[in-house]
């Protein structure tokens, strides 16, 4: 592990529209996962060596500071930048110790993550969920665990993942899935979106946020073309010819998966629109603390 400076790991406040998140922490600086569409590879994001992850020096420290010193409780978000259950984490521990400090300092707390490592933290989000909302986000873009290794490929395939949501489920925690990127001419089919809702709903998940297209910019658009190459003969050239150096690549299909995505979650009760996900992850919590109160 090497490690790099950094004077905070916490953004500023702000007023929760992504999840519900009012602040934003990143211990880990890029990630090994490989995922062949990750924006974060960007370069103004100005992340050297994404593909090596490095660990922020004294992290939990600062945390700790940047925690004391906050007026404002609220939910903290991660796995925004990088996934916070890398490989690393198994041995350093270092989100672990993170959400130690989240619950010390009652403080709530959502995770993006694509790793079944999260399930190791099932005690502690429980404990967290007692005084904070908690919501955990498992990114699945296909169902086929083949297509994910080639999409995806040094982190657990998305049978795993399903696993993952379904132990999360079965403990209380409010879990559901990030439907996104859905890559356009490789992963915009109906198959594929409806398998991957009937999956969520027999795992227990709460909810599938989707976006249907992937965002392509920079150096990342060439990487990213180059992998097409590679794994997908010919379809490079169909994001060359639809989208040429567009930055939003939506499907040409949206409108379409859109409807079937919906119908889908509507019969099996899933919810899928922003404000109903921060609305019901947040009631539980309050509902639960009001119960709590009356015994």
């Amino acid at each position: 592990m090497d490690y790099i400076s950094a004077k905070t790991i916490l953004s500023g406040y702000s007023s929760g529209e992504w999840f519900g998140c009012n602040y934003n922490m990143n211990i880990y600086r890029g990630c090994s996962h490989g995922c062949i569409y990750c924006d974060s590879r960007s370069e103004c994001y100005h992340i050297d060596n994404f593909d090596e992850v490095r660990a922020k020096k004294n992290a939990l420290e600062i945390l700790e500071r940047q925690l004391q010193s906050k007026r404002k409780k609220g939910v903290v978000g991660t796995g925004s930048m990088s996934d916070p259950y890398n490989p690393f984490e198994e041995k350093y521990k270092l989100t672990r110790g993170a959400l130690e400090l989240l619950d010390r300092y009652e403080f709530g707390v959502s995770i993006a993550t694509k790793s079944p490592l999260i399930t190791r933290d099932i005690d502690l989000l429980k404990r967290i969920k007692r005084h904070s909302p908690i919501i955990v986000k498992m990114t699945v873009t296909s169902f086929d665990d083949d297509l994910c290794k080639i999409v995806e490929p040094n982190v657990a395939v998305s049978s795993k993942r399903f696993d993952a949501i379904h132990k999360l489920s079965e403990n209380g925690i409010f879990t559901g899935i990030l439907l996104m990127p859905v890559l356009p001419f490789i992963e915009d089919t109906n198959e594929n979106i409806l398998r991957i809702i009937r999956l969520a709903k027999e795992n227990g998940a709460r909810f599938v946020y989707p976006a249907f297209g992937v965002t392509l910019r920079q150096n990342q658009r060439l990487y990213f073309l180059k992998k097409l190459d590679e794994h997908f003969k010919g379809t490079s050239q169909k994001y060359i010819k639809e989208y040429r150096f567009s930055y939003e690549c939506r499907s040409k299909r949206a409108a379409e998966l859109w409807k079937i995505f919906k119908a889908e979650c509507d019969k099996f009760n899933l919810l899928y629109k922003m404000k109903d996900i921060i609305s019901s992850y947040k009631n539980e919590y309050e509902e639960k603390q009001m119960s709590f109160l009356d015994k």
